[in-house]
C-alpha cells in the first residue's frame, strides 16, 4: 500500500477523535452548559447534519481546486472548528464549532476514497478504502479513549484542543505525503450529478443512513447506558469505548478485503448480524461482561459495512464518483443524525437508556432489506442487458448460405 495512504489515515484519525469523542463526554457537557444529556445530544445530530450537508456543497466548491490541496483546506476547516468548540463560552457557541469542523468531514473522507482507489490496482480499491478509514477506526481506540480520560478528569475542553492539534499533524502530514493529483479533465459538475440518477447509487447511500445509523442509535447515548443500566464507574466508559475502537478496527479491516471479493454477501452478512446484536443489546446492556461482549460487536459489525458501501458507490458512479462519493459519507452522518434523534425521542419519551437499541436495530434491518432489494434489481437489469446482446448478436450473425 502506498505511503500517501498514511497520510490519508492521519486526516481520518484527527476527524474519527472529534466525531466520536463527544459521546464519551456528554454527560460533563451537559452539566457545564446546564442542559439535559438528550439536549447535548444534539452536539452529535449538529455534528452529522453538519457533513451530510457539508459533504456536497464543500465537493462542489472544490470542483476547480486539486485534491491534495483540497484536502489541506479541509484539515484547516477542522481546525478552526475544534478551536471554536474548546473556546465556546454558550452550548450554542459549541454547537456551531461542532458544525464548522464537520463541514470538513464529508468531502475529506469522500475525496479520500477517490484518492486511495486511485492509488492501488483495481482488485484492491476496497482494501485501500478500508486503510484510510483505518485512521477513523483507531481513533476510537487511542484518540477517543484518550480524549475522553482528559475530557472527564481535565476538562472537555482541553480534549477539543487536542483534537484541533491533531488536525495540524494531519494537515502537514498530508502536504508532505500525498501526491499531486490534479482534477481529471473533462469531468464538469453535472457529470458527477449525474450518478444521482443511478437506482443503485441511491440505494447504496440508503443502506448507508439505515445501517451505520443502527451503530449511533446505541453508541450515542453509550455513556449513560453503561453508567446507569449496566452499573458501570463514569471512568469505566474510557475503556469501554477502546473496546467499541477494537471492535471497529477489526471490522473496517475484514470488510475490506472480503469486499473486494464478494461485496454483496459481505453486506448480507454484516447488516444481517448488526440487527440481531444490537437488538440483543436491549438485555445485554443490564450485564457488564455481556455488555462489554455486544460493544465489540457492534463495531466490529458496523464498520464491516463501511469498505464495501464506499466501494459500491464509487463502482456504481465510476467516471465521475467524487461527489457521490462524498455525499455517501454525508449518507453516514445522516443515519448518525437521524438515530441519534430517535434515540433521545424514544429516551425523552421515558422508554429507557435501552430503548436506543430497538432504533438502531430496526434501522439495520431496513438496510439489510435495501441490500436484498439492490442486489435483485441488479441481477434483473443484468439479465436484460444479456438478452439484449443476445438478441443484437443473433440478428448480426451471418445466414448459413453466405459463410
Amino acid at each position: 500500500m502506498p505511503l500517501a495512504l498514511l497520510a490519508l489515515a492521519i486526516g481520518a484519525f484527527g476527524i474519527g477523535t472529534t466525531e466520536f469523542v463527544i459521546m464519551g463526554l456528554l454527560p460533563e457537557v451537559a452539566g457545564d452548559f446546564g442542559v439535559s444529556i438528550p439536549t447535548a445530544g444534539f452536539l452529535v445530530t449538529g455534528y452529522a447534519l453538519g457533513v451530510m450537508f457539508g459533504a456536497p456543497l464543500m465537493t462542489v466548491l472544490g470542483t476547480k481546486v486539486p485534491r491534495k490541496r483540497m484536502l489541506m483546506l479541509l484539515m484547516g476547516l477542522f481546525i478552526v472548528g475544534n478551536l471554536l468548540s474548546a473556546l465556546a463560552p454558550a452550548f450554542g457557541v459549541m454547537l456551531i464549532g461542532r458544525v464548522v469542523a464537520s463541514l470538513a468531514h464529508g468531502a475529506f473522507f469522500g475525496i479520500g476514497s477517490v484518492v486511495a482507489a486511485e492509488l492501488v490496482a483495481p482488485d484492491k480499491k476496497a482494501g485501500a478504502i478500508a486503510m484510510m478509514f483505518t485512521g477513523l477506526t483507531v481513533a476510537n481506540v487511542v484518540g477517543v479513549p484518550l480524549g475522553t480520560l482528559v475530557g472527564q478528569n481535565i476538562g472537555w475542553r482541553v480534549t477539543f484542543g487536542i483534537v484541533a492539534a491533531l488536525g495540524v499533524i494531519g494537515l502537514v502530514g498530508i502536504a508532505k505525503l500525498v501526491p499531486e493529483m490534479p482534477r481529471p479533465e473533462g469531468v464538469r459538475l453535472r457529470h458527477e450529478l449525474a450518478a444521482f440518477k443511478n437506482a443503485q447509487v441511491l440505494l447504496a447511500m440508503a443502506m448507508t443512513v439505515l445501517g451505520f445509523g443502527g451503530v449511533f442509535a446505541a453508541i450515542t447515548y453509550i455513556a449513560p447506558m453503561m453508567t446507569r443500566v449496566a452499573g458501570f464507574a463514569d471512568g469505566s466508559v474510557t475503556w469501554l469505548l477502546v473496546l467499541f475502537g477494537l471492535g471497529m478496527v477489526g471490522g473496517n479491516l475484514v470488510g475490506g478485503r472480503f469486499a473486494d471479493r464478494a461485496l454483496m454477501p459481505m453486506l448480507y452478512v454484516s447488516l444481517g448480524a448488526l440487527a440481531i446484536v444490537l437488538a440483543l443489546f436491549t438485555v445485554t446492556a443490564h450485564h457488564k461482561l455481556l455488555a462489554a461482549v455486544t460493544i465489540v460487536l457492534i463495531g466490529a459489525l458496523g464498520f464491516a459495512t463501511v469498505p464495501p458501501l464506499q466501494k459500491r458507490v464509487l463502482d456504481q458512479a465510476h467516471g465521475a464518483p467524487t461527489l457521490a462519493s462524498a455525499v455517501n459519507i454525508g449518507a453516514f452522518n445522516l443515519g448518525n443524525a437521524l438515530s441519534a434523534w430517535l434515540g433521545g425521542l424514544v429516551i425523552a419519551a421515558g422508554l429507557g437508556y435501552t430503548a436506543p437499541n430497538w432504533v438502531g436495530a430496526a434501522l439495520a434491518a431496513g438496510a439489510l432489506l435495501l441490500a436484498v432489494l439492490s442486489a435483485a434489481l441488479e441481477r434483473r437489469d443484468d439479465a436484460a442487458s444479456a438478452v439484449v446482446a443476445g438478441s443484437a448478436s443473433a440478428g448480426t450473425r451471418v445466414p448459413a448460405h453466405q459463410r
